[in-house]
């Protein structure tokens, strides 16, 4: 709970709903979904990424 507290910045309800608003009304809602989709992928590969250089690390040590 603290780490999501100090995430978010101590923003409280109201604050979430109006960003949230105000991202529907810039990208609107059939953009939303391919962002995310956009944002998983990249997640993704980031963690691919760091499990190669750690296999890689592992393999270097032994």
């Amino acid at each position: 709970m603290l780490k999501t507290m100090l995430f978010l910045g101590g923003l409280g309800a109201p604050e979430i709903i109006l960003i949230t608003l105000v991202v529907l009304l810039i990208f609107g809602g059939k953009k939303i979904p391919e962002l995310m989709k956009g944002l998983g992928k990249g997640v993704s590969s980031f963690k691919k990424g760091l499990k190669d250089v750690d296999e890689e690390i592992k393999k270097d040590i032994e």
